[in-house]
C-alpha cells in the first residue's frame, strides 16, 4: 500500500500584528470615521444643553438685560412709556448718602456669617469621625435650611415679640425681661442676625461636610498611626483640603450680607433702621413707583458684589490640594 505524500505549502502562521491589522482593518469599513469626525454625535452633547441654556437664558440674563435697559429710564413700573433720562438715576444713587447708610445693617449679618461658618465647621469637623446618632445630628443641623424664609420670619417675629417664647423660656429661669427684642437697631440687627445663623448654618455645613467625607481614609489612618490628635488631623488634613469650599462659603457669605431681604422684611418691614440695601430698593420699584432708580440701584448692588468677590479671588486665589 503506498502513502501518497502532500507537496502543498504549510499554512502561513498568523502573528499578533497581523491579527491587530486585520481587526482594524475590519472595523474601518468604507465611509465610517472617527467620533470627532460625524457631526451628529459632536452636536449630541449640545442637543442636551438646550433645554438648560433656554431656561438659563430666558430667566437669568433676559432679565438682567431688561434691569440695565430700565436703569437708564423713568419708567414706574405701570406706564407703558419709558422715557430715556440717561445716567440720572445712577446719579441720584451716588448723590443721596442714605443710598448706602443701609450697608452698615449688613455688618450685622457679615459678623452672624463668620459665626455661622464657625459652628458649621466645628460641627461638620465632629460628624465626619465616628459618634453616636451622628445621623440624627446632621438633620438637626440641616433642618433649617428647608423652611421657607417667610415662615421663619413669621416663627421668629412671635418668638421675639413682647411677652413671646423668648421671654416664656427666660422667666423659666428666674429671668424678667421687659426689652422689646425688635424695639432698638442695635437689638433688633442682632436679633435678625441670629435668626440667618439658625437658618443658614446648616447650609454651610453640608458644603464642609461634604468636604471633609472626600479626604481619603488612609491619610486619617497614618495620623493616627503617627499619633496625631484630633486638632493636628484638622490642622493638617482637614483644613488645607477644604479651603476651596471655604473660600466659596466667604464669598457667599459677603454677598448673602449685602443682599439680605426675606427676614427683615417679613419681621420689621426695614423698620427701627433694620431697611438692607434689597428692601430699600424694592420700596422703591413698588412703593414710590420708581422702578428706573430701582433697576439703577439693582445694577449697582451687583457691580459692588461682583468686585468684592474679584478682590477676594486675587487675593486668595485657588490652590491645587493633593494631600495623597
Amino acid at each position: 500500500m503506498t502513502r501518497t505524500v502532500s507537496t502543498a505549502p504549510p499554512p502561513t502562521p498568523v502573528t499578533k500584528r497581523d491579527r491587530s491589522s486585520g481587526r482594524r482593518s475590519r472595523h474601518r469599513g468604507p465611509g465610517r470615521g472617527s467620533w470627532q469626525q460625524q457631526p451628529l454625535r459632536r452636536l449630541t452633547p449640545w442637543l442636551f444643553l438646550l433645554a438648560p441654556l433656554a431656561l438659563l437664558i430666558t430667566f437669568t440674563y433676559v432679565p438682567v438685560g431688561n434691569m440695565l435697559y430700565y436703569s437708564f429710564t423713568d419708567w414706574d413700573g405701570v406706564s407703558p412709556e419709558r422715557n430715556f433720562i440717561g445716567a440720572d438715576n445712577y446719579t441720584e444713587v451716588f448723590t443721596r448718602p442714605e443710598m448706602f447708610r443701609v450697608f452698615a445693617v449688613s455688618l450685622y449679618y457679615l459678623a452672624a456669617s463668620v459665626v455661622q461658618i464657625v459652628i458649621a465647621l466645628y460641627f461638620a469637623t465632629v460628624l465626619s469621625f465616628d459618634l453616636r446618632f451622628r445621623n440624627l445630628f446632621k438633620g438637626i443641623l440641616f433642618f433649617p435650611y428647608l423652611i421657607n424664609g417667610v415662615a421663619i420670619g413669621f416663627v421668629f417675629l412671635y418668638f421675639f415679640q413682647d411677652g413671646g417664647t423668648l421671654d416664656s423660656v427666660l422667666s423659666w429661669f428666674g429671668v424678667d425681661n421687659d426689652h422689646a427684642w425688635l424695639g432698638s437697631p442695635e437689638s433688633a440687627n442682632t436679633s435678625l442676625a441670629g435668626v440667618s445663623v439658625w437658618r443658614f448654618t446648616g447650609l454651610n455645613f453640608v458644603l464642609f461636610l461634604g468636604a471633609i467625607q472626600s479626604i481619603p481614609g488612609e491619610l486619617y489612618e497614618a495620623a493616627q498611626l503617627d499619633g496625631a490628635s484630633r486638632w493636628e488631623q484638622f490642622k493638617h488634613i482637614i483644613a488645607p483640603s477644604i479651603r476651596p469650599v471655604l473660600s466659596l462659603s466667604v464669598i457667599l457669605a459677603i454677598s448673602g450680607s449685602l443682599s439680605v431681604f426675606e427676614i427683615p422684611y417679613i419681621m420689621t418691614d426695614g423698620a427701627t433702621g433694620t431697611s438692607t440695601f434689597v428692601i430699600q430698593t424694592v420700596k422703591f420699584a413698588f412703593q414710590f413707583n420708581k422702578t428706573g432708580l430701582a433697576s439703577a440701584c439693582a445694577v449697582v448692588l451687583l457691580a459692588i458684589i461682583l468686585l468684592i468677590t474679584w478682590i477676594q479671588r486675587r487675593l486668595v486665589p485657588d490652590e491645587k490640594v493633593d494631600l495623597v
